[in-house]
This record gives C-alpha cells, sequence and structure tokens, in this order.
C-alpha cells in the first residue's frame, strides 16, 4: 500500500487524497513510473476540468507521451498506451490471487468521484464507460478512436489488480469463451440442428427470417414442417 508523500501516512485504495493530513498526493505517476514534465500544455482538454493538459514522458523506449491534468491528477492514454504502461510497471505475475482481486473490487473508488458521461479530450464526444479487464472493477472512460481516461488514483488500482493476477483472469475468461463458442459453432454444423441448411439459403427457426436469398420459399416451410414434426 502506499503511503502520503507529506506525512507518510498509509493511502486508501484507490484515493489520491490523504485521510489524516487531507493532501493530494500525484501516486498515480510516483512510485509507479519515472517521468518528465513538458513545459508546453496540451492541446486536449481535461473532461473533468475543462483547463488544458500537460504532457508528460514515461520515456519508456524512448519517447512515451501521455497528458496529465494538474487539477484532478487524470490521465489520459491514447489507444494502446495504458495497456503498455501496466505491463511495463507489473511483471512476473503468475498466479490469481481471488481473494485479492475480491477485495480491490469490494473497496471500490477511494473518491468516490459522481459518475457522469464525460467528453473526449480529442474529439470533445461523449465516451463509454466500461469496466477495465471486463472485471477489474475499474470503470475507466473511453473513446474508441482516440483512447481512454482514468480518473486520479485509477491507474494505481489498475495495477493493484494486474499484481493479484487480474489479466490472467481475464484471459482465461476469454479462452473459455472462445472454447464455448467454438463448441457451439460444432453443435451448428451437426444433422438435425435447427439450423435447416439449403443450398442456396437456410432458415432461421429462432429469428423467422430467410438467410442468403429466397429461391423457393415452399420448399423452406416443408423442411420446416418436416423439422418440427419429428
Amino acid at each position: 500500500m502506499p503511503n502520503c508523500a507529506n506525512c507518510a501516512a498509509p493511502l486508501p485504495v484507490g484515493s489520491i487524497s490523504c485521510d489524516y493530513c487531507g493532501s493530494r498526493n500525484d501516486v498515480d505517476l510516483q512510485g509507479i513510473h519515472f517521468y518528465t514534465t513538458h513545459e508546453t500544455d496540451s492541446d486536449r482538454i481535461c473532461p473533468r476540468c475543462s483547463i488544458s493538459l500537460k504532457t508528460l514522458d514515461l520515456k519508456m523506449n524512448g519517447r512515451f507521451l501521455i497528458e496529465r491534468c494538474d487539477g484532478c491528477l487524470g490521465l489520459f492514454f491514447d489507444p494502446g498506451e495504458l495497456e503498455a504502461v501496466l505491463e511495463a510497471s507489473v511483471s512476473n505475475v503468475f498466479e490469481i490471487n481471488r481473494s485479492q482481486l475480491g477485495q480491490l473490487n469490494r473497496a471500490g473508488s477511494g473518491d468516490a468521484l459522481p459518475v457522469a458521461y464525460l467528453k473526449c479530450p480529442v474529439c470533445s464526444q461523449i465516451m463509454n464507460r466500461v469496466n477495465f479487464g471486463a472485471r477489474s472493477g475499474v470503470v475507466v472512460d473511453r473513446c474508441r478512436e482516440h483512447g481512454i481516461w482514468l480518473d486520479g488514483g485509477e491507474l494505481r488500482r489498475l495495477c493493484e489488480w494486474m499484481k493479484a493476477g487480474g489479466k490472467l483472469l481475464d484471459q482465461e475468461r476469454q479462452e473459455q469463451l472462445k472454447k464455448e463458442q467454438a463448441t457451439a459453432a460444432k453443435k451448428r454444423q451437426l444433422p438435425g440442428h435447427p439450423a435447416l441448411a439449403d443450398e442456396s439459403g437456410s432458415f432461421d427457426l429462432y429469428s423467422g427470417t430467410l438467410q442468403k436469398e429466397d429461391p423457393d420459399l415452399l420448399a423452406i416451410i416443408v423442411k420446416a414442417i418436416r423439422f418440427l414434426a419429428k
């Protein structure tokens, strides 16, 4: 658990504010990754504070720029950058600590910012709220085209999620989903499956629609009646 840079007291999970001295801590990057601040402001606007974001260079494999708000300490990552930062910050995780993951989910966000649909710092379109890694418990704001916004404290929570094996659990679930989809696809290919195949089209019993072309509607209806009569 990180400590307050001012009084050294332990910080609440997911919080950038110290409960003891009240100071705000820039812990989202300090202690997670070395960085330098560029002098010029970015032309991107903070979706929380409506002020210009500052450009930071994380110096990962050379030049690696992200944006941060000096007001709320939120961070904006271009597509793929957040995943790269997490991979560089957390390594050598080989097991899933389900108990720790459960505690992180129950802890929630320490600063408890009000739920709001934020505008993308680049295109000003409303971003989607998505649970990072499906079940990390950290709801991030995502613009499909331009990137991901993290509120202050959320980067540290994602690092803790990674350390507890959250990414491994997400990969495990994705593999299970692929197996289930493959099994379902094989079942659809078995003789007698409800999806009645035809050389030029097929009839979907669940949606009641004709797929592809409709060369002989009567023949398809007859096939459906014969199937239901079995």
